[in-house]
């Protein structure tokens, strides 16, 4: 895949596009700040942008604006935020559209080198990629406890793991319950939230962190 880099850090810059390389992946450009990177996205047309939250010049959510600008602009090109630092309210923004191909990831907690290469590769395919703790923040963060209250702790379970963007299959395994089981758990979040029901798990989960996020 055709990716762009977007890092503050030099050194975490360059092992980023030595990775992807190796990975077999092409890094069309690799960047320092916001407004490098809107302009290389506009110039290479990438499959996907890998890019930190806090950048020159301010350092505050630089980085999150820019990923919420391409969304906006390239809708089909994938974002995936590798940072230190969850900041809610953008991030609600970021993953709130329609079309997947959207993941937030925390730099610290991604323990091994496969989970983001995983991570990278199922937002550039239309999926969805959220570590737990980001997850955790927005469910934090949302106005609905009321909605969310109606849910047993199965389905909480279930919920959880769909917004970090697992398949019924994932989840099932994880959760030690049969494929059918999630499926019937699923739907019933889906009643209980009045969210639309689709077969596409990249757009449910999107729909989950619509309504965790708006």
């Amino acid at each position: 895949m055709r990716v762009i880099l977007a890092e503050d850090s030099t050194l975490l810059r360059e092992g980023l596009v030595r990775l992807l390389a190796e990975e077999g992946h092409e890094v069309v450009a690799a960047v320092g700040d916001a407004e490098a990177l809107l302009e290389a996205v506009r110039t290479h047309q990438p499959d996907v942008v890998v890019t930190d939250v806090r950048m020159p010049p301010t350092h505050t959510d630089e980085g999150l604006r820019a990923a919420l600008e391409i969304r906006e602009e390239r809708p089909d090109t994938g974002v995936l935020v590798l940072s230190q630092y969850v900041e809610t309210r953008y991030a609600a923004k970021l993953i709130s559209g329609d079309g997947g191909r959207v993941g937030y990831l925390l730099k610290d907690r991604v323990a091994q080198v496969g989970e983001f290469l995983d991570a990278l590769e199922r937002v550039a395919g239309g999926g969805a990629a959220f570590d737990p703790e980001v997850v955790r923040r927005l469910v934090a963060r949302t106005s609905h406890e009321d909605a969310l209250g109606r849910l047993t702790a199965r389905e909480r379970d279930v919920l959880d793991k769909m917004a970090q963007g697992h398949t019924n299959a994932s989840i099932a395994q994880l959760l030690y319950v049969s494929q059918s089981s999630v499926e019937k758990h699923a739907n019933a979040i889906f009643d209980k939230l009045d969210l639309p029901q689709s077969a596409g798990y990249s757009r449910r989960v999107l729909a989950v962190l619509r309504y965790l996020g708006s």
